[in-house]
């Protein structure tokens, strides 16, 4: 079995080194920079130059970008990889994307004879370097399973919820509560400090309530020792509530705190966190009239 994987960024290279590390299929990995593919060469992959190069004889493409426009032009522009790829080979792509333009993906790779499947993840930098993501996945039941043990070397639930898109619709939901769980996280805790409690405090007992998102209790430990390296970069957060916002409009569904959210993340990325955690917007927050 011939695998692809392009896109290693934060995510991507720890997806990537889980799949060599874990399977004994042979794989190519490209990425734009090239530094990226340094360490998984060392560890066994086979690099390209380009990405039509990466493609050539893979039975399966993973790819792993940051955003629709990024698919765009890596798939399907004047370099596309898609019409580089054997007929019949199936690409798996894990982007977080909005569901209209996966839909459009699945639509134009299948006219050229490539199957595919929609498989965003749930999970940030930790769960992706332990293997522990969550797989949200579109398209036919066959290729969910072409692809499963492939999948459990990256993660550790396998979610198929529906046709190509879906899982990008799934993933706007997930993203959705993401983004808004961790500015009531801030926002609450802030008021906290206001009232008299220690910050430590708050850290301490705020992520263990039964009213708090689980994956808050990372997030209280960035923000007690005000370190925002990046997990999950404010800047993709911002990306991911624009095409939220995107994916409300076209369904015809408004979302009025989901908006609040996006303009707030929207004054911490123009404030210079954008390349920082999310949970940056916390810090942000504190600074703000």
């Amino acid at each position: 079995m011939n695998v692809t994987f392009i896109g290693l960024g934060i995510m991507g290279s720890r997806m990537a080194s889980n799949l060599l590390k874990h399977s004994d299929l042979t794989l190519t990995v490209f990425n734009r920079s090239p530094d990226a593919m340094g360490p998984l060469k060392d560890a066994g992959a086979k690099t390209a130059s380009s990405a039509r190069e990466a493609v050539a004889g893979a039975d399966v493409v993973f790819t792993m970008l940051s955003a629709p426009e990024a698919v765009e032009e890596v798939a399907f522009g004047e370099k596309g990889f898609v019409s580089a790829m054997e007929q019949n080979a199936l690409w798996v792509n894990c982007s977080t994307v909005n569901p209209s333009f996966t839909r459009d993906c699945d639509s134009r790779a299948r006219a050229q004879g490539i199957r595919f499947l929609d498989a965003p993840v749930a999970g940030t930098k930790m769960p992706a370097e332990t293997g522990e993501l969550t797989f949200l996945l579109g398209g036919d039941s066959e290729d969910v399973e072409a692809v499963r043990s492939m999948l459990e070397c990256m993660g550790q639930k396998i979610l198929h919820v529906g046709e190509a898109g879906q899982g990008s619709a799934f993933k706007m939901l997930v993203n959705a509560q993401l983004a808004q769980n961790m500015l009531a996280y801030a926002e609450t805790a802030l008021l906290g400090e206001k009232l008299g409690f220690s910050r430590d405090f708050l850290m301490d007992t705020l992520p263990n309530l039964p009213v708090t998102a689980p994956f808050l209790k990372g997030k209280a430990e960035l923000i007690r020792n005000a370190d925002y390296e990046a997990q999950f970069p404010l800047e993709l957060m911002l990306k991911d509530m624009h095409l939220l916002d995107v994916t409300a409009y076209e369904e015809g569904q408004p979302l009025f705190l989901a908006g609040l959210a996006k303009s707030l993340y929207g004054q911490a990325n123009l404030a210079g966190r954008g390349r920082e955690d999310f949970a940056a917007v916390f810090d942000h927050l504190s600074k703000s009239d």
